[in-house]
């Protein structure tokens, strides 16, 4: 027997699908083109408008002609890992068995905070990932994550979210790495890194724009300017691309200026793919086809929204058919739909399916590896364990009530102290999918903050009361905290959210909020427990920044944990005992007050405060803060004088020495911020070009040098472009947006410079072991 040109692995992937592709009928090519989402509706739905949606007929005629994807086939509904793996090789097998080329289906799988499956790690979630500052500890997170999803036989994941936050009311604050374009894309570029060099597929969510919503509201419109947009939204998506090797792209469910994201080519076919020269494929959010006619009406019918997300570039729709199945073969049949459009998609899917060796004629689907699954071995609980550790944030510790003493009296108080699922985000399968079936174990160990301080302080007397719930109005339980503080030396209070989907929690997916005041009553039990005298050591367990500016000066310490994932309970009470020296830095700045002046630090003069205006939006806590329990001196190189003149493409080195002047090891982190005093379009007061976590012994120093580059200036101008423009500039080694350790002035001369898609995007750092004298 002849093998086909298309199946013999020999020939270059383009040359199999030139010849794959003219064997294909039409209804073939189309149902490559979407994802069926079996058991959908089996244990409620997930998301509003699944049930509406989830196509009928039965199995045998969904995949007659072949399939696209297979959606979430462990994310759906508890399943055990070895079974869901032995279930998946089976649908592969009937997938392949029931079309004429043996083509089986791309399978994908959330994996934001870890694979989202009963059973797998749950990890700390992505504004957790940002508080670390450490890139390289996501990146193996990133490649542990896509082992597992590959054991699994999982091709696709989708993560992660480089939505850069613009409002911290919103309820998707907890998915993003934080609030700074740099920050997002070089946390999301190591992530992306990772899971690819797994061999799995990443997915860029949500391109573009979607945390820009206007009041904060999940899927209302975006009215960002263009320079917004470029110089903010788009940057992580450039980088993770660029740097990540991402091979597929979300698109967004929003609208800007009124073009919803699924219908608009200039973002996914002209920027994305001609500009920056995307070769992957690009899948709708799930039922953003839909949307296009049922919300966003700019079509009338599957069909024609079905041309909208096809000529715009979008080359599958997710989860499953509603407008690239048998609505949009009729409309090329009846010659609305051009079927070079249907054919760009397909080829696209063609040559991914291609890379993944879903074409070879020796494919199997049963994954290699060992017969039963763990995916939540040790290794993995480790590196969790240690993410968590990096990414607690010591946000205050004025009278050095922490660490606390090991033989204390401890009253621990909150809603969140003793609910294992105040670990997780709204994207692990506990909250996720778990909430619907309260029968069901959580398949994984997560110790409560109670249970860890219990294993950290053996020697301690503590007492348990949760005071209040999360989101409740009772304050009943507040008297029985007082009292239970008042017998203490030290009461540990946890407080914050509860991730949920659409209103189901305080937290996640369309749980957005009016304001920044902690939810519920758990701010009048914070006031009782501050009015004992008591020290108070507030722990907040949430998926946002929360205004805190009536306690400042009240409380004796505060800690801030972003859900830390599983090991999040054992790493925070290794900070509160002082076994972890906090090492986390603020990805999002947190409030004064819960108006919240919906903010970030990415500000112009007239962001900031000033007497202009009477409301004052300056955080309580900024961007890049963080505390530990030693101190550091910042000491510049002997005889610079901090000034240079740099060509608008030349480079300089910013350098320093960090030395830990304390009596214990400790992390600091170093940051590099640009200030721009005169531009020809307003610029942020400030914004992130570089940073550096250094790790030092007691005593020890490090030089810590940044490689600046004059693309790392740039900005959009008037007309469009990105520009490099001569002009004087500060380059700022900072401990955080306001705590400048060291400046440099440096003067960009010669041509003003128009910037294409090969500029530099990141800022490389050196540390240098300093040997002491």
């Amino acid at each position: 027997m002849t093998t086909a040109p298309w199946r013999d692995p020999a020939l270059s992937p383009a040359a199999r699908v030139d010849d794959l592709l003219p064997r294909m009928t039409l209804e073939e090519k189309t149902a490559q083109l979407y994802g069926v989402w079996v058991g959908a509706t089996d244990g409620g739905a997930v998301a509003p408008h699944q049930s509406d949606m989830t196509p009928p007929g039965a199995w045998p005629d969904l995949i007659a002609h072949g399939l696209g994807q297979l959606t979430r086939s462990f994310g759906t509904v508890p399943v055990d890992p070895t079974a869901g793996a032995r279930a998946l090789a089976r649908t592969q097998r009937e997938i392949a068995a029931a079309n004429r080329f043996g083509i089986p289906a791309v399978a994908h799988e959330e994996c934001l905070a870890g694979f989202t499956a009963w059973g797998a790690t749950a990890y700390p979630v992505p504004l957790a990932w940002g508080a670390s500052f450490d890139p390289a500890l996501v990146g193996e997170m990133g490649r542990r994550i896509g082992a597992d999803l590959r054991a699994a036989g999982v091709h696709q994941g989708l993560a992660p979210v480089l939505d850069v936050v613009r409002d911290p009311r919103w309820g998707r604050v907890e998915e993003t790495i934080g609030e700074d374009p740099y920050l997002v894309g070089t946390v999301g570029a190591a992530y992306v890194k990772g899971l690819e060099a797994a061999g799995v597929v990443a997915t860029l969510k949500h391109f573009a724009g979607y945390a820009s919503s206007v009041g904060a509201r999940n899927l209302a419109p975006v009215r960002a300017g263009v320079r917004e947009f470029a110089d903010v939204t788009l940057v992580p998506f450039e980088m993770a691309l660029r740097e990540g090797g991402a091979r597929s792209v979300m698109a967004a469910y929003n609208e800007t200026d009124g073009v919803p994201a699924s219908a608009d080519p200039e973002l996914l076919t002209e920027l994305l793919r001609e500009r920056w020269g995307f070769t992957g494929t690009v899948v709708s959010d799930y039922f953003g086809l839909g949307f296009l006619r049922t919300l966003h009406r700019v079509a009338g019918t599957p069909a024609e929204a079905a041309h909208a997300a096809l000529a715009a570039g979008v080359d599958v729709e997710l989860p499953t058919p509603d407008c690239y199945g048998a609505p949009l073969a009729d409309a090329v049949r009846a010659g609305t739909v051009p079927e070079e459009l249907v054919d760009r998609a397909v080829r696209r899917v063609l040559l991914q399916k291609c890379e993944l060796g879903l074409l070879d004629e020796d494919w199997r689907p049963e994954p290699a590896g060992p017969g039963d699954l763990d995916l939540d071995p040790s290794a993995n609980r480790a590196l969790a364990r240690r993410l968590a550790e990096e990414s607690v944030v010591l946000l205050d510790n004025p009278a050095g009530v922490l660490p606390l003493a090991p033989d204390a009296r401890v009253a621990v108080v909150g809603p969140r102290a003793d609910d294992a699922l105040a670990m997780l985000g709204c994207y692990s399968f506990p909250s996720h999918v778990g909430t619907h079936h309260p029968d069901i174990p959580l398949g994984i160990d997560v110790p409560t903050l109670l249970d860890a301080l219990r294993a950290e302080l053996p020697d301690s007397k503590l007492t348990f009361t949760e005071g209040c719930d999360v989101s409740g109005p009772g304050t009943d339980g507040i008297a029985e905290a007082v009292a239970r503080a008042s017998e203490a030396d030290v009461v540990v209070v946890a407080l914050g959210d509860r991730a949920g989907l659409f209103g189901r929690g305080t937290s996640g997916e369309g749980c957005d909020v009016g304001d920044l005041e902690l939810p519920g009553v758990q701010g009048e039990l914070l006031d009782a427990l501050c009015d004992t005298g008591v020290p108070v050591v507030l722990v907040l367990l949430t998926g946002r920044p929360y205004a805190l500016g009536r306690w400042r000066e009240r409380w004796g310490a505060a800690v801030q944990a972003f859900f830390p994932g599983e090991e999040g309970g054992p790493a925070l009470a290794g900070v509160l005992s002082g076994r972890v020296a906090p090492s986390g830095r603020l990805p999002v700045s947190v409030p004064r007050s819960p108006g919240g002046q919906p903010w970030t630090y990415l500000q112009p003069p007239l962001g900031l405060a000033s007497e202009v205006s009477s409301l004052d939006p300056t955080p309580l806590f900024p961007f890049g803060h963080g505390r530990g329990y030693t101190t550091f001196a910042w000491e510049p190189a002997p005889g610079e004088d901090g000034s240079a003149a740099v060509a608008t493409d030349g480079t300089h080195e910013v350098a320093l020495t960090v030395r830990n002047t304390g009596d214990r090891a400790g992390t600091e982190v170093v940051q590099l911020y640009l200030h721009d005093p005169v531009a020809s379009v307003t610029r942020p007061d400030v914004r992130l070009i570089g940073y550096r976590r250094v790790e030092l012994e007691a005593g020890a120093a490090a030089r810590v040098a940044f490689a600046f580059h004059a693309d790392l200036s740039a900005f959009t101008d008037r007309t469009g472009r990105r520009v490099v423009e001569p002009g004087a500039l500060e380059l700022r080694l900072a401990a955080s947006t306001t705590d400048v350790r060291h400046m440099e002035h440096i003067t960009l001369t010669g041509p003003t410079r128009v910037l294409g898609p090969d500029r530099e995007l990141f800022c490389g750092t050196k540390v240098t072991e300093v040997t002491q004298a």
